[in-house]
């Protein structure tokens, strides 16, 4: 059987508590012609035109401002606590990298809504630090943030790992992977239980170059492992009674508990989710005017979109060149891309089509202000750089100096090429928009407020003292 038999709450440990007071409903997907306002009505407008306005807005993208209370009626059933307190352990727990020195905490930090405290992630070889004073060498883009990962239905930058379904709690479809997986993940009942099944046996991330074998070596070595830990077969024996008897833990409930402690980092509860569902003063004046530039003449939610399969997380979900500075780290566990090896070619590298070269995923937005860096690079490092790029990214990224962008001194080398990527640059970034000081503000006031979850701010409390193999916990900055 796929899921236990679900414990009473009174069960799981007590950090879960509050994580788990999550209420399905239902989510108006209504799509009606969305009307456009100039700036100059939007800082004109008193208070309730305001609030008229944006309401329209947000009801013409079928925005709902309850998708973080949808979780457990997607799922169709509750969260079980005390499988994803093991999740939790395993996330926490170099163990699982085959290198013995990273572990999912290591490039995830809970200090950084469960992203990268980093430019560009350093994986194995690291100094057990995670912060910004973690070193090592790099691997090629920036960690994302796992808060409300539940909904997303592509995972990582090119969207390698998807739902066919475009529903990641769908797997009637399948889901595609690269290969040596391919489709063979689709049996698994959501995207993240297949998606756990990947990060160990990445070689730079976690496996490390020793280990001889393929994938399902690495992960077969993974749970012997985990098997031979008394305290991990005692915690899964409490929630598989087949364990309990005797059985081994396979790599099915490994994956399981990773996905069910993702589950829990569903934060999706920000202003404007508040506004939405008819709190008003949930939001500051500058927010809405903000929001209103959003969904209106600023033209972001183009991309950054929200209705349909976008769940309402602010991101399309599909490919764009965006015009991106390509930078590249002094010491690197990856060979990147192009005559130079100094190229990120995204998308291309899973299509194989040159016309792909340069595309990335666009992100999520929610909970963006918990980024130290920002892109796929972290080419930025102040999200005000970052959407101030997007207005005018020729500009931007002819101008563009790693230095004063303020990346870490590994990342301050020369640049690769960027006519070759502004040559591709998406029609919709291709006329800069102007916007006044004050529009500029509001805009970004709404991005890193607006669309953050108070509760999301500092996850520290998930970090365990020590974890069942008794090895180091990575130190959190």
């Amino acid at each position: 059987m796929r899921h236990p038999r679900l414990l009473t709450p009174t069960a799981a440990r007590l950090w879960l508590g509050g994580l788990l007071a999550i209420q399905a409903c239902s989510v108006d997907r209504a799509v009606t012609p969305l009307e456009r306002f100039t700036p100059v009505a939007v800082l004109s407008a008193d208070a309730r035109d305001l609030d008229a306005m944006l309401a329209r807005d947000l009801r013409a993208n079928g925005f709902t401002g309850r998708v973080g209370a949808s979780l457990t009626a997607r799922l169709g059933r509750p969260l079980h606590g005390p499988l994803a307190d093991i999740g939790r352990l395993l996330f926490f727990d170099v163990e699982n990298g085959l290198n013995n020195d990273n572990s999912c905490a290591g490039c995830h930090n809970p200090k950084n809504g469960f992203g990268d405290s980093q430019s560009i992630a350093i994986g194995i070889q690291n100094n057990g630090v995670v912060g910004p004073d973690r070193t090592g060498p790099r691997n090629q883009r920036r960690t994302p943030l796992l808060t409300n990962i539940a909904f997303l239905p592509a995972l990582m930058w090119n969207s390698r790992f998807h739902s066919n379904s475009g529903d990641p709690f769908d797997h009637s479809r399948g889901f595609t992977f690269p290969p040596p997986e391919g489709a063979s993940l689709s049996y698994l009942p959501h995207l993240l239980d297949a998606q756990a099944f990947i990060p160990p046996t990445e070689r730079v991330e976690m496996a490390g170059f020793a280990f001889p074998g393929g994938n399902g070596d690495i992960r077969d070595e993974v749970i012997r492992r985990i098997n031979a830990v008394p305290g991990y077969r005692v915690r899964f024996g409490e929630v598989y009674p087949n364990i309990k008897r005797g059985a081994a833990v396979t790599y099915d409930e490994f994956a399981a508990a990773i996905a069910e402690f993702e589950f829990t980092l569903t934060f999706a509860d920000a202003p404007i989710d508040a506004f939405a569902r008819g709190h008003h003063a949930a939001m500051t004046d500058s927010e809405k005017r903000g929001a209103l530039l959003f969904f209106g003449r600023a033209r972001c939610v183009n991309c950054h979109s929200v209705r349909g399969e976008s769940n309402e997380m602010f991101s399309d979900f599909r490919q764009h060149v965006i015009g991106v500075p390509q930078i590249v780290p002094s010491v690197s566990n990856v060979t990147f891309d192009g005559p130079g090896a100094n190229e990120d070619f995204g998308l291309a590298q899973v299509t194989g089509k040159e016309s792909d070269r340069y595309a990335f995923r666009s992100s999520p937005l929610r909970n963006i202000a918990l980024q130290p860096t920002f892109m796929h690079n972290g080419a930025f490092t102040r999200l005000e750089d970052a959407i101030r790029h997007h207005l005018d990214p020729v500009k931007s990224a002819m101008s563009y100096s790693p230095v004063t962008a303020g990346v870490a001194q590994d990342l301050r080398g020369p640049v690769g090429p960027i006519r070759p990527v502004l040559q591709r640059l998406d029609g919709r970034l291709k006329s800069p928009l102007t916007l006044r000081d004050e529009e500029f503000a509001d805009l970004v006031q709404f991005v890193r407020t607006g669309l953050l979850d108070p509760r999301a701010r500092s996850l520290a409390s998930l970090i365990p003292s020590q974890v069942p193999s008794g090895k180091p916990v990575h130190r959190f900055q």
